[in-house]
């Protein structure tokens, strides 16, 4: 099937250039591309033109689970007839097990799973698997992370049509073997029930299930159903395919033998250990892993099997684990979404995981086989693609080398705004010039972002402002992150009128109102000050026909001269398409209940109360900001507020916001630390 772009608007601006230059690109074999789109210009819009007519399964990659979820909206949206897939980290809360050697505390891995997540997972991998063409998958870095063999996968595909020959019992045993588990009480996704000649199953990865009615050995039909009511929805005469409940499924054979290679490992790691004089580990190895090996004889499966993936995905030593990426055809595309922020996370997570597993090894808490259980290192990142397009405001020099320099460009807005003025002012007194400038700003009834060095700067900046009488705040890292939002939420309604900051006015920021961006120490070069961070942090005006940065420094400096001359040729090619086009740039203004439902999670963010009240009666926004209040609790009344907030973590990674349950995941971890220091 093709693909169906469906869209109320077309290309404009340089958009159809773009389009057609990364088209020919893709169709002539070049392995690297970079789109360099300007904030606020429809990068999503020109991609999903591209990956329309280029006609390839593609991979759109994300370095946040909330911008997958952005992006995979807006795709869902573009391709409402075509199979738009979602892939991200199933863990609504995820503590992986870790050993610190020098306090001699080992932590158990501790993690709750989101079913729905899950279930999209699933249902990416099945689309991919099914040889379709038209095949979307959004997915955070987490897709370099290790699943299941692909041809175990699709070994264990089950299809089923009408007049197949097929004995009941051994479609059931089937079932089992793809791990879908039998009931007689609950019919939930990942399980089939018996009734006569009648089996149903409901699909790991599908809001549906299937039908099947049998006459003797032979399929007499296919009907796909209502789960709950069981009513019939379509009869499936061209038969349906049955994928696996799980993508660690593993076959008989390839089980038995896995277990037979752990137990020689396992001894092997003892007689090392014991060799050494190490009594302890060797006697933790033997336990751990034999109560492991238990589970997996009797189950299938046991906690933390996947540190035995090596074994059943039949890999050497050291050979990479399969992942996501494995299950797409050879030339598929990638695309890699802000990706000057993607690349860095991409090579910092096979690290991490090593560091980790490293004194997991050590002292005998796992095989050395769980060192395979890892993300991709870069270098086989790179090798599992043919071809790429790098989509930044700001691409970082990798991506540039990557594509020999030849740079795609997007830098006209639909809406005709413009990239910033920039003034660059003297050092020398630049607060009272700032003080100055915020007047004129609020007076105008815009908003004004201040960027500091430092989170102390940010600090003492906004007490005296203050003082002054200037509705100020500062954020930083140390700001809670739902009070961030909160923050930014009143900065746009007006109840706030300057925003200090330190490296938070970067990616993701849509804040129309603002028209003066600050930049204090402009001229101290480093992270904070190079080249990519001031053409991000200035792009923060470019939202407003007003936009203005000002950048105070006593000297010019590389990094400054790179940055004001680039935004300097957008802002020409800008003003020269405006003119030619007859085109006057406007605000995009939003009403005070279109800015309420953007920052909604916001509403999450409950004031202290002063007086008892009883968990029952605080209903959803029971928080930890009533620490003293859970403190009068007794075990039986914390074990209730832990249960609520169980409950809406999932709520909320169920409707994809992930900010919030992060929260709620975080307030769950202090709830069960007060709940051990309490007594009966």
């Amino acid at each position: 099937m093709e693909y169906q772009l469906t869209s109320e608007f077309k290309p404009t601006g340089d958009q159809p250039t773009a389009i057609a230059q990364l088209v020919q690109g893709i169709n002539s074999g070049e392995p690297a591309q970079v789109l360099l789109g300007a904030t606020g210009t429809g990068k999503t819009f020109t991609m999903a033109n591209v990956i329309a007519q280029s006609g390839k399964p593609a991979l759109v990659l994300c370095h946040n689970k909330t911008l997958a979820a952005q992006l995979y909206g807006e795709f869902k949206a573009f391709f409402p007839n075509n199979a738009v897939e979602y892939y991200i980290s199933y863990y609504d809360y995820y503590q992986p097990e870790a050993y610190i050697a020098s306090t001699d505390v080992f932590i158990e891995k501790d993690l709750a799973i989101n079913e729905e997540i899950e279930k999209l997972r699933l249902h990416s991998t099945s689309s991919l698997m099914s040889g379709r063409r038209d095949v979307i998958v959004v997915a955070s870095v987490s897709c370099i992370y290790g699943i299941g063999n692909p041809e175990e996968f699709g070994k264990n595909v089950i299809y089923l049509a009408p007049g197949l020959k097929y004995s009941r019992n051994n479609l059931l045993y089937q079932f089992v073997q793809i791990l879908y588990s039998r009931t007689e009480v609950e019919f939930t996704r990942g399980t089939f029930r018996v009734k006569g000649d009648t089996v149903d199953i409901f699909p790991a990865y599908a809001d549906f299930a299937y039908r099947i009615y049998f006459f003797g050995d032979e399929i007499e039909s296919v009907q796909k159903i209502d789960p709950v009511s069981g009513k019939k929805l379509a009869d499936e005469k061209g038969g349906v395919t049955i994928y696996p409940a799980n993508l660690f499924v593993t076959g008989k054979d390839t089980l038995n033998q896995a277990i037979h290679e752990i137990q020689n490992d396992m001894v092997a790691q003892h007689a090392y250990f014991e060799k050494e004089g190490r009594d302890a580990e060797a006697k933790r190895i033997m336990e751990r892993t034999e109560f492991d090996l238990e589970m997996i004889r009797e189950l299938g499966y046991c906690s933390g099997i996947e540190n035995y993936s090596r074994y059943f995905d039949r890999r050497t030593p050291g050979a990479r684990p399969f992942c996501l990426l494995d299950y797409f055809p050879d030339d598929y595309l990638m695309v890699i979404d802000e990706s000057h922020a993607t690349i860095p996370q991409i090579r910092a997570m096979w690290g991490g995981d090593r560091s980790r597993k490293t004194a997991l090894v050590e002292y005998g808490f796992r095989l050395p086989s769980a060192m395979d259980n890892r993300p991709l290192t870069f270098n086989e990142f790179e090798s599992m693609f043919r071809q790429a397009v790098y989509v930044s405001a700001t691409p970082s020099d990798y991506e540039l080398t990557q594509a020999a320099g030849v740079v795609v460009e997007q830098i006209i807005r639909p809406t005709g705004l413009l990239d910033p003025e920039i003034d660059i002012r003297p050092s020398v007194n630049q607060i009272d010039d700032l003080l100055d400038e915020v007047d004129e700003r609020v007076k105008m009834g815009d908003r004004v972002l201040v960027t500091t060095l430092t989170k102390r700067m940010a600090e003492e900046l906004s007490k005296y402002m203050d003082r002054l009488g200037i509705k100020v705040e500062y954020v930083h890292s140390e700001v809670k992150s739902l009070d961030r939002v909160e923050i930014l939420r009143r900065l746009r309604l007006g109840e706030i009128d300057v925003l200090i900051g330190v490296n938070l006015l970067r990616e993701g920021l849509d804040l129309p109102e603002v028209s003066l961006v600050a930049i204090l120490d402009a001229d101290k070069e480093g992270f904070l000050r190079d080249q990519r961070s001031l053409i991000q942090t200035m792009g923060r005006a470019a939202r407003n026909d007003h936009g203005k940065v000002i950048m105070y420094a006593d000297r010019m400096t590389g990094s400054m001269q790179r940055a004001i001359d680039e935004t300097n040729r957008r802002r020409a090619v800008q003003m020269a398409y405006n003119e030619e086009h007859g085109i006057t740039p406007r605000t995009v203004t939003k009403s005070r209940e279109a800015i309420m439902g953007q920052t909604s999670v916001a509403d999450m963010r409950k004031i202290e109360p002063q007086a008892y009240v009883s968990p029952e009666a605080m209903g959803d926004t029971m928080t930890l900001a009533a620490e003293p209040i859970i403190s009068t609790m007794n075990r039986a009344e914390l074990e209730k507020v832990i249960k609520k907030t169980e409950k809406l973590m999932e709520g909320a990674a169920k409707d994809l916001d992930f900010l919030q349950a992060a929260k709620y995941r975080d307030e769950l971890a202090q709830l069960r630390q007060m709940l051990k220091s309490k007594r009966d």
